[in-house]
């Protein structure tokens, strides 16, 4: 297990010991479950009501969480990618076939967009979306600009580039 150490004490960031324990298994696509997630606000609207879907991976999700309970956006979905290679395609489409009336579809990174998963995830994703008939084929991305540097050395730019890629990932 890895974390950053800001989700050491986030208190969404939670599991129960049973998903842990005999008969679980490792997920490699995890669903939304806005109304039983511990300090959630909101309930998903039903699947085909679902306008948005959001894609992501990693500690990104918990800022995308808050700002769509903050927003009460009950019509966007928040899906995590926990497994990247090899491509988990049935399990993503297991869960992206339920949004028959889907408009957007995002994939959000913190990471510049010439590093982290956009550039090996994105061709994939389109060539699902084709082959399982979503109205959406291709995946919007929301994320930092690309950069020859990891990070931006100053901590007001790299939380002003935070805000921006969440709102970018919930309004495009």
């Amino acid at each position: 297990m890895m974390t950053p150490k800001s989700l050491l004490r986030h208190k969404r960031c939670v599991s129960n010991l049973e998903d842990f324990g005999p008969g679980s298994q490792f997920h490699r696509v995890l669903w939304d479950h806005a109304e039983n997630e511990v300090g959630g606000s909101i309930k998903l609207k039903a699947d085909d009501k679902i306008k948005r879907v959001v894609l992501c991976t990693g500690k990104v999700y918990y800022d995308l969480l808050d700002e769509r309970d903050k927003r009460k956006q009950d019509d966007t979905y928040l899906l995590r990618v926990e497994q990247l290679y090899p491509f988990p395609a049935q399990a993503i489409a297991k869960e992206m076939k339920r949004f028959k009336n889907v408009e957007q579809i995002v994939w959000c990174q913190e990471e510049p967009r010439n590093m982290g998963s956009w550039s090996y995830i994105h061709e994939p994703l389109e060539e699902l979306f084709t082959e399982i008939n979503l109205p959406v084929k291709r995946p919007v991305y929301a994320g930092r600009k690309a950069s020859a540097a990891t990070a931006t050395g100053l901590a007001s730019k790299h939380a002003a580039e935070q805000e921006a890629l969440v709102d970018q990932a919930l309004t495009i």
